[in-house]
Formats: C-alpha cells, sequence, structure tokens
C-alpha cells in the first residue's frame, strides 16, 4: 500500500510542479504589461488526459479546465463536478450541430462558435432549457481554408448577429494562429475585432505563445502540454 501510495505521489508530483511553473510565468507576463495576474483565467487543456493524471491539478487548485470533444466532457467531468462543484468547463473544439444539446447542458463556455448554423443550434436549444454557456466567437484571423472560424471580414456582420437578432450571450473571441506564422498580428488583430465591439473576453495564446498573447490583452489562456506535458 505504501508502494503504491508512493507511486501515485511520483506521478502527481510533474503535473503539479508544471502548473505552478506555468502559473508563474502568467504571473510575470502580466507584471510586463501593468496586469494583474487575476486577470487572465488558465484554461487547462485536458484533452486525451486521464483523470488520474487531472485529479493532482484539481488538488493543486485549478479549476478551469479544456476538453475538445462533447464525449470526453461527459464521459470525464460529471463525477468530478460532484465533487469539485466550482469546476468550469470549457469546450474549446470544433462542435458540430447535432451535439449542441450535450454541449449546452455540461459546457460553461464554448470558445468556437464559428459559423451561422452553429448559432442558430445553440439558440434554439437556450430557448428551449433557458440555459447557455458563455460563448466566444471563433475568428480565422489567418484565413486558413482547412481551419475553422469566421474570416475577418466576415466576424463584424455575425458578431452582431448573434448578439442583435439572436441575443446569445458573446463575451469574447477567440483565435488559432497558423502553425509557422508570428502570432502578435493576429493576436493584435483580435484584440482590435474586441474592441471594436466592446468585447472584454480574447481565448488566445497556448502553450508555445500564451505569454505573448498576454501582452496583446489575452484573458483566456489554453496550455496542455506545458502542464500535462506531450501528448502521445
Amino acid at each position: 500500500m505504501a508502494e503504491t501510495a508512493m507511486s501515485l505521489n511520483a506521478g502527481a508530483a510533474p503535473v503539479v510542479e508544471n502548473l505552478a511553473a506555468v502559473r508563474a510565468r502568467i504571473t510575470a507576463a502580466c507584471a510586463e504589461t501593468g496586469r494583474r495576474a487575476e486577470s487572465v483565467c488558465l484554461v487547462a487543456v485536458s484533452k486525451t488526459i486521464a483523470i488520474e493524471a487531472i485529479m493532482p491539478a484539481l488538488g493543486a487548485g485549478q479549476r478551469a479546465f479544456g476538453e475538445n470533444r462533447v464525449q470526453e466532457l461527459i464521459a470525464k467531468w460529471p463525477p468530478l463536478r460532484e465533487r469539485f462543484p466550482d469546476l468550469e468547463l470549457h469546450l474549446i473544439g470544433a462542435l458540430q450541430t447535432n451535439k449542441v444539446r450535450e454541449a449546452l447542458a455540461h459546457a460553461d463556455c464554448l470558445h468556437s462558435l464559428d459559423r451561422p448554423k452553429l448559432a442558430e443550434a445553440i439558440a434554439a436549444e437556450r430557448d428551449r432549457v433557458q440555459r447557455c454557456p458563455k460563448l466566444f466567437i471563433q475568428v480565422n484571423t489567418g484565413e486558413e481554408p482547412q481551419k475553422a472560424g469566421i474570416g475577418p471580414r466576415e466576424t463584424d456582420a455575425f458578431i452582431d448577429d448573434c448578439r442583435k437578432r439572436l441575443g446569445l450571450p458573446i463575451v469574447g473571441l477567440m483565435c488559432i494562429p497558423p502553425h509557422d506564422d508570428e502570432p502578435a498580428p493576429h493576436f493584435a488583430l483580435l484584440r482590435e475585432m474586441a474592441r471594436r465591439h466592446g468585447l472584454a473576453a480574447l481565448s488566445m495564446g497556448m502553450t508555445a505563445d500564451f505569454e505573448i498573447a498576454i501582452g496583446f490583452g489575452a484573458t483566456h489562456v489554453r496550455v496542455g502540454s506545458a502542464i500535462f506535458g506531450a501528448r502521445g
């Protein structure tokens, strides 16, 4: 029994240490721009991560987690939410319209509202259940044809339609810069779009670039491998 406990504690140590290191980097990045560290929500991206590896992060006080798929959100988190009622669950991956009902039932924030058909489906389900997560509109700042997101030229009209006609709770914008691009111009573009529409939240920045994103006003950074290690 003692050997098993030691093994579990040894496995937990890297996650706890990594989480502390990421938090320290967030604090330092905020200090450089005169922001409070509390102004940035660290979303620990736990996609494909087993519950056993998530528990150390929960024990260290982490409460915001991100999943890519609705199925994984449902499979992993309901029992954990019973133990940790202050959890905030973020759905950060692409959402199919046939998964909207499940998404609205389990997610607190959705980062990937990326097309009119999805907005219509969310509004209809919101009206049915009288519940809706906070919504981020995903902007395809690099205009990559293979990537989800509203194009920059269509974003203004899409924001207005979601807010004014559908009455959706749009809190901010999200982007994923092209892999080989310098991220700063993409973060600057997203910040300007958000300012134009009075949106306070910016979901931008991942393991490789979250400090740059914080410099451009990110309020939510989505960090996975820096906390849980590289995925297989």
